[in-house]
């Protein structure tokens, strides 16, 4: 939901926008009772959630939709009825989830339905709990993940269209629904589950390459039996490009005013009104500052809203965590890679935690809807653990002979193209780039490096080239007509969660890369995809003591000892650099010392009594300790990437001028300057 990066100007439009909606509703007073709409008590079901006139009607009593987006893969299994019932004791009916095509078939035809993808379990848990769905199939979905939850071997095809009627993707679509829709079907209100609506697509009149791209997904949709009330979603500006006939359309915050509801009448005549997406707060990248917003502000708007008898939909009532690579990216002015906490503002913070507006709302929607207020939800303990020592590490370059076979290519090959991962090619993670070169010079990548490569002279560090640095220098006293290994290691950030140039996300190197302007060429090429069977079948048995700060790409190992209760806790990752962490055999995701987020979650179900194995990949320089905190920090920015491109633009320069880094004369003064951006 990149879209809300903007969210404060999103404010005053809704605020400006509820005073020209007399039309569409009335008033809540006096109050709607709703507390026998929930799915125990709806035995004998006929007509389902229904739009008649202004309002919803859920099996012909009126019915005001109160949901909250909760992602379950975003959240350990473990914890779905703890965060489903702190929703429901807030005063929520309804629960909104998401389907990421990319995590349940990350390979063409291989799909996965169990332990943390077992959507039907939770959907199901939703209703023990009392609560009704409203579910988002995709396939596109957004929220922020790589590609919005697209998968990645879609690029293998160099004609891909995503999110149009090109038979290519419409073929894959068609699979995977063929997969998932009839599970949904069993779990519709008609057949006593608890699914009351399903949105078609998401946000497609932002995107729109394909007029008949939507008519498309909802004959797919009702021909495979879906029966529900179908709803799409777009922002305030794009209604018009994103609706369907006779499908309801709904509105995200974004460009809220009058015209907004003088559309939404033209369209579809008089209609009760959900705000699909209404925001807590934004996603957060990094080195950027954190987002947040007045909490005032939103309750402001919420009442606005009752008063006008509009639905909503809170997004996100609890963000969880972006676990392994799930995160995505944005692009506003420059590219942005998402942090690793979904905290997202949310009601409920990373670990479960309610917060204060969490308590508001609660208390609101008691006294909104007659909802009996019940105890406040009990908090999931917390522990702060023993620091551990990553006592042993092995260098990168230690590891590579040890991996599968490189790949062998005259010309690089982009991350989704390689052959591996039965023909699927690579989704997330590294990828390394080695080829040999005797000559130095000013390298350059023309834009052909995503995301970020670190550049090595065999096992000498040279600098850094991402979206920000285009070129770097290797110096001429380095190279003297003699083989040398250069090596980069590319990392994959995050594929566009949103926008127009998502048929372009190709990772690692996606052209040539050029030496003094001319292209290198016969490369080796390892992938570091860092999934569980990567730690388990590729990392060997020759740790090295770490005595000191290694600096240089390297595996790191800790052992983290507990009792019989393991309990939830926060990595703090201070002195180490950028990242990512293992803990036996999970993906917690990345670390990054620009900030904002300095603290990575850990859930207590992820680990065991006795010994837990620490792995991490520190890409740079590492730290000596591992520590834990009981709290999340999630606020701090450091500008270290900034004035690493600074640092490294300055050698560019005297690259240019022919002038050689190593016998620059450079003065105190200067020497100081410099050293401020090391």
């Amino acid at each position: 939901m990149v879209t809300f990066l903007l969210r404060p100007v999103g404010i005053l439009y809704l605020s400006s926008g509820l005073l020209g909606t007399a039309q569409f509703g009335g008033d809540l007073k006096p109050r709607m009772n709703q507390v026998f709409l929930t799915p125990s008590h709806m035995m004998n079901r006929k007509e389902g959630l229904n739009v008649e006139g202004s309002s919803f009607t859920l099996d012909g009593s009126p019915f005001l939709i109160i949901a909250g987006t909760i992602h379950y893969f975003r959240v350990p299994r473990e914890y779905w009825r703890d965060r489903l019932m702190k929703l429901k004791a807030c005063g929520f009916n309804t629960v909104t989830t998401h389907i990421p095509w990319n995590l349940h078939e990350p390979r063409k035809g291989w799909f996965y339905f169990t332990a943390n993808l077992d959507f039907m379990a939770f959907v199901a848990m939703a209703s023990d709990v009392g609560l009704w769905v409203i579910l988002c199939p995709g396939p596109y979905i957004g929220s922020d993940l790589d590609l919005g939850g697209l998968p990645s071997w879609l690029l293998r095809d160099p004609k891909m269209k995503l999110r149009t009627t090109y038979r290519g993707f419409t073929k894959a679509v068609n699979l995977y629904f063929d997969k998932i829709i009839p599970k949904i079907v069993q779990l519709q209100y008609g057949k006593g589950g608890p699914i009351i609506a399903l949105q078609v697509e998401n946000e497609y009149g932002s995107y729109h390459q394909d007029k008949r791209y939507m008519p498309y997904i909802k004959k797919a949709l009702i021909t495979r039996g879906i029966k529900v009330l179908l709803m799409t979603a777009d922002d305030g500006a794009e209604l018009t490009r994103g609706h369907l006939k006779r499908v309801l359309s709904t509105v995200h915050m974004k460009h809220i005013k009058k015209a907004t509801y003088d559309t939404l009448l033209s369209i579809q005549g008089r209609s009760p009104i959900l705000m699909m997406v209404y925001t807590a707060s934004s996603l957060d990248g990094w080195g950027t500052a954190p987002h947040s917003v007045d909490s005032h502000l939103l309750m402001r708007d919420v009442h606005e809203m009752f008063n006008m008898s509009f639905s909503l939909n809170f997004y996100m009532f609890h963000g969880g965590t972006n676990f392994g690579f799930m995160g995505g990216s944005a692009s506003l002015d420059h590219y942005l890679p998402m942090v690793t906490s979904y905290d997202y503002g949310a009601l409920l913070k990373e670990n479960g935690e309610h917060t204060t507006e969490y308590l508001t709302y609660q208390e609101f929607f008691s006294s909104s809807l007659g909802i009996p207020k019940p105890p406040h939800p009990a908090s999931i303990p917390m522990a702060v653990y023993k620091s551990v020592v990553t006592a042993y590490y092995i260098p990168l370059w230690d590891v590579i002979s040890y991996l599968e076979e490189p790949i062998s290519s005259v010309k690089p090959i982009c991350m989704e193209n390689l052959s591996v991962n039965q023909g699927n090619g690579q989704s997330s993670g590294y990828v390394l780039y080695e080829t040999m070169i005797t000559y130095s010079g000013l390298l350059t990548t023309k834009g052909h490096l995503q995301d970020r490569g670190q550049v090595f002279l065999d096992e000498e560090f040279l600098g850094v080239l991402d979206h920000f640095t285009h070129q770097l220098t290797i110096p001429r006293k380095t190279v003297y007509n003699v083989y040398k290994t250069l090596r980069i290691l590319v990392e994959n950030q995050g594929r566009l969660a949103y926008g127009k140039d998502i048929n372009k996300e190709r990772k690692g190197l996606i052209g040539d890369i050029y030496l003094n302007n001319s292209p290198l060429r016969e490369f080796k090429i390892y992938s570091l995809d860092m999934k569980t069977k990567f730690l388990k079948r590729d990392l060997p048995n020759i740790w090295k003591p770490a005595l000191f700060k290694h600096q240089g790409p390297a595996f790191f190992l800790g052992i983290l000892r507990m009792g019989n209760d393991p309990r939830d806790t926060f990595i703090k990752m201070e002195g180490w650099t950028k990242g990512v962490i293992f803990i036996n055999g999970q993906n917690l995701g990345r670390y990054w010392n620009v900030g904002p987020q300095e603290t990575l979650y850990l859930p207590g179900p992820w680990l065991r009594p006795g010994s837990n194995e620490i792995i991490v990949f520190e890409e740079f320089k590492s730290g000596l300790e591992i520590h834990f905190t009981n709290m999340s920090h999630l606020g701090m920015v450091f500008w270290r990437v900034n004035l690493q491109h600074l640092r490294q633009s300055f050698w560019v320069f005297l690259a240019e001028l022919e002038i050689k880094k190593a016998e620059c004369t450079i003065s105190q003064e200067s020497e100081h300057f410099l050293a401020a951006f090391v």
